[in-house]
């Protein structure tokens, strides 16, 4: 088994493992929303994170534009939950350690076909989807299809 395949399957196996505290981008002072960030649950949402790359900020569906992360409501497989969850928990981990910005895509649309707004997510001038990019728990919006399953 190749070592790449063995520290995934660790991983899985394991659990997320746990991050260290200089990975979080640092915030500036342009980084002026903050907020906890629960998961989403019911129908009630004003502030919560769906999944990876789609979260909840004072009642705005958000879709992060710049990442793309394994599906978690219907994944094609178990291995696919798995990092979906993960990544759902980075971010959501990521959110909530402090100040954060929303930036316009740079895309040139404000919302996706389903009405989201598409912004991306930074902190200290750095996007936190790219943390999820670094980690192997998201892919670059318009890169290489990464097969989850």
């Amino acid at each position: 088994m190749r070592f790449g395949a063995i520290v995934l399957l660790s991983a899985l196996l394991l659990g997320p493992p746990a991050f260290a505290e200089s990975a979080m981008p640092a915030a500036t002072s342009r980084d002026s929303e903050r907020a906890t960030f629960p998961i989403c649950k019911g129908s009630g949402r004003i502030t919560c994170i769906v999944d990876g790359d789609t979260i909840w900020y004072r009642g705005t569906k958000i879709r992060i534009a710049d990442i793309d992360t394994p599906e978690i409501s219907r994944p094609g497989c178990d291995r696919e939950a798995a990092i979906g969850r993960r990544a759902t928990q980075r971010m959501q981990a990521l959110l909530n350690a402090g100040p954060f910005t929303l930036a316009r895509g740079s895309g040139g649309r404000d919302t996706d076909r389903y009405g989201r707004a598409l912004r991306v997510v930074m902190r200290g001038g750095r996007s936190l989807g790219e943390t999820l990019v670094s980690e192997g728990l998201a892919e670059r919006w318009g890169g290489p299809r990464i097969a989850w399953c």
